[in-house]
Order: structure tokens, then C-alpha cells, then sequence
């Protein structure tokens, strides 16, 4: 059983990871590789009725958003006025810290052993973290660019990276190319009406396998930070 276990683990993080390269959520990903096999099945099939669906599934470019919600598609969500709303009204932005939220922080590097820690809120034009473990004392924010966290805010969903040098998207990234993360796992921060403000994200220097219970701890925490920026909203 254990074994199984293992390869159950291994199949979701490269799920996972596969998804988050295309720049589409795990469900979009599973839902267009259903429509590829079925395409490549029903061109060999002799039943007749197939045709109309066939030619309708060829004229589908399944490929022409991948990568799109990772390089270009971020600004549409990002600059939502709805989502930005939502970020303002938490009054976390350029708020000082808080011991409630660094011992969140603490508590995820020593839960997943990483050397890095954020609570980060990103908005249109820069990262702010409400609370940091791991760069430098008196850093609080990056500009746009240098964020990884940008990418789980425009998904909606985990983003799990656990090598960046080799990630198509991810191997060109400042932060990447400067040697400040190598592997990363970031969990969005989600209002009640699905709007992500940030993230609770972790990183390292060298590469991490991030098994599901990695995940599922990081998730755990990110819904204790949800709790606490939303609830008197």
C-alpha cells in the first residue's frame, strides 16, 4: 500500500506542476487532455455519428491558452477592480506586522523545512508581505516583477514548483535567476466571493519534492491566514 501511496503522490505532483506550466488550474488541464485522447480516438473510429463532433474538436486549439494565464494572462486578473477592492478593504497593505501572522509564518518553515516564509499580498503593481522569515531584515515588499506569488493569485489555485531553473515559465525569473528561490509552493488567499488577494508560500534554495502532505499543511495555514484577513469583512 505504501507504494502505491507514493506513486498516488508522485501523479499529483506532476499534475500539479504540468498545470501550473500551462498556466491553467488542474481541472482545465485534466479537461483538455479528456478532449486531446478523445479527439485521437474518434479520428480512428469507424462509427458515423462521431464525425460531427469530430470536426468540431479539430477545429479547437487546445494548446492556445497554454502558457497564456502564466506570461500574459495575468494583468486581467490582477488588475480586477473587484479583486483589488477586496485587497484594499483587508487593510493589510503596508500594515505593520503582527505576532499572529509571523508566528503563522514560523510555523510553516519549521512544519515543511524550508529556509523561506511569506504572507504576501499582491495587488496591480507590487508584492507587500504582511509577514516574512528568510530575505533580508526590513524587506516588506518587491515589485511586480519579482514575484512568484502573482502566479498561484492569477491561477486560484497552489502552485507548486519544485525545481524553477528547469520550469518553462519560471527559469528566467529574477528571482530565480538571482539565486533567491529555487523550489516553491504557494497557496492562495481566497475572500468568500473567490477572489485571491495573496498568498501563505513557502520557498528553498535547492530543489523540494513537495508531496501532498506538504500541500495539504500549507493549505491548513493559508485557511488560518484567510480566516484572520477576512473576518471582519
Amino acid at each position: 500500500m505504501a507504494e502505491f501511496s507514493s506513486v498516488d503522490e508522485q501523479l499529483d505532483r506532476a499534475l500539479r506542476s504540468q498545470a501550473a506550466r500551462a498556466g491553467v488550474s488542474v481541472d482545465v488541464y485534466v479537461q483538455r487532455a479528456v478532449a486531446e485522447r478523445l479527439l485521437r480516438d474518434l479520428q480512428t473510429s469507424d462509427d458515423p455519428e462521431s464525425a460531427e463532433l469530430v470536426d468540431v474538436l479539430s477545429r479547437i486549439d487546445f494548446g492556445a491558452e497554454a502558457g497564456g494565464l502564466a506570461r500574459t494572462g495575468l494583468h486581467p486578473v490582477l488588475d480586477d477592480p473587484a479583486r483589488l477592492k477586496v485587497l484594499r478593504d483587508t487593510g493589510l497593505l503596508d500594515s505593520e506586522p503582527e505576532p499572529s501572522y509571523d508566528r503563522i509564518v514560523t510555523m510553516a518553515v519549521e512544519a515543511l523545512g524550508v529556509e523561506a516564509a511569506a504572507i504576501s499580498l499582491v495587488d496591480d503593481h507590487r508584492q507587500f508581505f504582511k509577514a516574512v522569515l528568510g530575505l533580508p531584515e526590513g524587506v516588506r515588499e518587491t515589485t511586480l516583477d519579482r514575484s512568484v506569488c502573482r502566479y498561484a493569485v492569477s491561477l486560484g489555485e497552489p502552485l507548486v514548483v519544485e525545481d524553477a531553473r528547469t520550469d518553462p515559465v519560471l527559469h528566467d525569473h529574477p528571482a530565480v535567476t538571482d539565486g533567491t528561490l529555487v523550489s516553491y509552493a504557494g497557496v492562495p488567499l481566497i475572500d468568500p466571493t473567490g477572489h485571491a488577494v495573496g498568498t501563505l508560500c513557502v520557498w528553498d534554495t535547492k530543489p523540494r519534492q513537495w508531496s501532498t502532505g506538504h500541500v495539504q499543511i500549507l493549505d491548513d495555514l493559508a485557511h488560518v491566514v484567510s480566516d484572520r484577513v477576512f473576518a471582519a469583512n
